[in-house]
């Protein structure tokens, strides 16, 4: 079983809407500028990990994704925060949170989105904001 893992620095930037223009009679789909950087920086830090071939396999994937504490929690809400007690159920959403991430995975370490099969998304508080990624396959 192949296994990479590997850490996303910083805030998790969220998978904005999409802007709509059009286009003659089309209309094209433009990613909004945030999400089109953060994608980038993803590649960046994930080529560090790439496998000499794509990934062609079912992929499993488990995104744990670190949010920074807030200032206004008391030292006890804090503390129960870095232990894991509480936990994030504020905005943004998990899933747009992983959206992003799994956008800039394909191509750099697998074919296509439609390879994961699992994914796992959670959400966690820390003083060390970043994403734990961990992508597993059938080797």
């Amino acid at each position: 079983m192949g296994k990479i893992q590997f850490e996303i620095p910083g805030d998790v930037q969220p998978q904005q809407r999409p802007k709509f223009s059009r286009i003659g009679k089309g209309v094209r789909a433009i990613d909004p500028k945030e999400s089109r950087d953060y994608k980038s920086f993803v590649r960046l830090v994930a080529a560090q990990y790439a496998p000499e071939t794509l990934i062609t396999d079912d992929i499993k994937l488990t995104i744990d994704v670190y949010r920074k504490i807030p200032k206004s929690f008391s030292k006890k809400k804090h503390q129960q925060a870095v232990e894991g007690v509480l936990r994030p159920t504020t905005k943004p959403d998990i899933d747009n949170l992983a959206k992003g991430i799994k956008d800039g995975l394909s191509k750099v370490l697998w074919h296509d989105d439609s390879q994961v099969i699992e994914l796992v998304a959670r959400k966690w508080y820390s003083d060390n904001p970043r994403a734990v990624v961990t992508v597993e396959w059938a080797s």
